[in-house]
């Protein structure tokens, strides 16, 4: 249930003291994170009584995991709810905000929240300025808009933004979508977003160029071999950090390095700029770290810089 708001500062609006625990919730991008966010609201009580989709693949979602919902344009689901949830892509978001409140779709006292990891609480100043009360709620987690992802939710770290007067009322919404709430301040998020697209992203980009290389060599089920190895070095890495290093730039060899360098540049020169630059990244960490000397260091990155391109596609 959504707790009242306490503080000693100005209530913002009447109409957050006299709110009902449970919220009308209109979601304006039915995309594969609302939709899921959504659906842990309608299943802690709320009621989802309007959701905006677009592409056939939104409606579906939306009629899959929120169904009862009347699929409107944004304008309208707006002013059907409590607590509008935005969540559209990054770059679009600022324009929505200040479109919607333009035309009035937004009224003082009524809870806006954006599930945005690049975006903070900047992004909603428009909706600050009427009187609205601005939330950015946004879970550490890829989600596919899938079922399953409805229970994915449950113990994820959201990062939280909100006004200290609303604080209550965000953490509140979290732990009732099952997550944990973690405190992100504005200046901060982008460099949050960075390190969890970094991770996240850039790791599915790694395991498929790795799926690639390994089909290449002959093997048949490249994720058979990939899975039992990639658990483990991720737990390590995650237990140890780079402690958990191994392979050939964690034991200086240069003339092996070297030749994956050229083979993996035979098969495609993108995964080999790939794995150059991590492999110098590595190299940088292992050297700080105390793994390498110096002298090692040098050859692996003499190796990298001069390794013939090989070939390309």
């Amino acid at each position: 249930m959504v707790a009242p708001v306490r503080s000693s500062a100005p209530a913002p609006a009447p109409a957050v003291q006299a709110r009902p625990g449970r919220l009308t919730v209109g979601l304006v991008g039915a995309g594969r994170a609302g939709t899921v966010l959504a659906a842990r609201l309608a299943l802690a009580g709320h009621r989802v009584v309007a959701a905006s989709a677009v592409s056939q693949a939104s409606v579906g979602r939306a009629a899959a995991l929120l169904p009862g919902a009347e699929i409107t344009d944004p304008q309208s689901v707006a002013a059907r709810c409590d607590l509008l949830l935005l969540t559209v892509p990054d770059d679009v978001l600022p324009a929505l905000v200040e479109g919607l409140v333009a035309v009035g779709a937004i009224r003082p006292g009524q809870l806006v929240a954006h599930a945005s990891g690049a975006h903070g609480l900047a992004v909603l100043d428009p909706v600050a300025r009427i009187g609205a009360l601005p939330l950015a709620l946004h879970p550490a987690m890829t989600l596919t808009g899938a079922a399953a992802d409805v229970e994915r939710i449950v113990g994820c770290p959201f990062a939280v933004s909100a006004p200290d007067v609303l604080r209550p009322v965000a953490e509140a919404l979290v732990v009732e979508m099952g997550g944990e709430p973690e405190w992100i301040d504005d200046e901060q998020r982008t460099l949050y977003h960075a390190a969890l697209c970094h991770a996240a992203n850039h790791l599915v980009t790694l395991v498929a160029q790795s799926q690639d290389l390994l089909a290449a060599s002959g093997v048949d089920a490249p994720g058979r071999f990939l899975a039992p190895l990639l658990s483990a070095a991720l737990d390590n890495a995650l237990r140890s950090g780079d402690a958990a290093l191994t392979g050939p730039v964690a034991r200086g060899d240069a003339g092996t390095v070297a030749e994956h360098v050229r083979r993996v540049g035979e098969v495609s020169s993108t995964t080999r700029s790939t794995y150059v630059a991590l492999a110098r990244a590595t190299t940088a960490r292992a050297l700080a770290d105390g793994r390498l000397r110096t002298d090692q260091a040098e050859a692996l990155l003499d190796a990298l810089a001069t390794t013939d391109e090989g070939g390309a596609r």
